[in-house]
């Protein structure tokens, strides 16, 4: 009879670890699924770029530095995508993918406000279709930047609890890092207006 309760409740613990095990999988599976969503965002805003700058060569040309600094600020959000796409929730990944969206958003933003300048460029109907899909695209990152942090938020929550923390401790579960900005004003969408 002893032997039978003893084997029960080793039974019972080991079902205990297992389902904790499994909700930590689960999380992990979330937050980086959460990312694939912003992978699927940011590469739509990336593809939007290159067509942005071509219809805005032809009405700034002298504007050379600004188009660059676009071309080369989505160079460098394209490869911290990549960096972020390998491992999902690394800290220096997302600081990486985090600094070059900025710095995209930045490059952007001086983009438009010359932009404004040309009556012409801003009436290009390109240019309007462009900005106005740039423009939902990137409300639709926030979004998915948003849904990202809320699971790695509840992921690193679950491996900080006990007791599922001595289990993630146990299995090797590493915290992972939400996707953030620099500067808070940094953080909105930039403005697009060519009405």
């Amino acid at each position: 009879m002893f032997t039978i309760i003893v084997l029960i409740v080793v039974a019972v613990i080991v079902l205990y670890v297992v389902g904790l095990y499994n909700v930590l999988v689960t999380a992990r599976n979330g937050y980086k699924n959460s990312f694939a969503q912003i992978d699927v965002q940011l590469t739509r805003r990336h593809d939007l770029i290159p067509n942005l700058v071509e219809t805005a060569k032809g009405y700034i040309a002298h504007e050379r530095g600004t188009l660059e600094a676009v071309t080369e600020a989505r160079t460098a959000a394209v490869n911290g995508l990549a960096a972020a796409k390998a491992a999902p929730g690394s800290p220096q990944a997302m600081q990486q993918l985090g600094g070059a969206e900025t710095q995209l958003t930045q490059s952007l933003g001086r983009l438009f406000a010359v932009a404004e300048a040309y009556p012409d460029l801003k009436a290009n109907q390109n240019m309007m279709q462009l900005s106005e899909e740039l423009s939902s695209t990137e409300n639709r990152v926030a979004f998915a930047r948003q849904a990202y942090n809320d699971s790695v938020m509840g992921y690193n929550n679950r491996c900080q609890m006990f007791p599922s923390s001595v289990i993630a401790n146990s299995f090797g579960f590493a915290a992972a890092e939400p996707l953030a900005m620099d500067d808070p004003a940094k953080r909105e969408a930039p403005k697009v207006s060519f009405t």
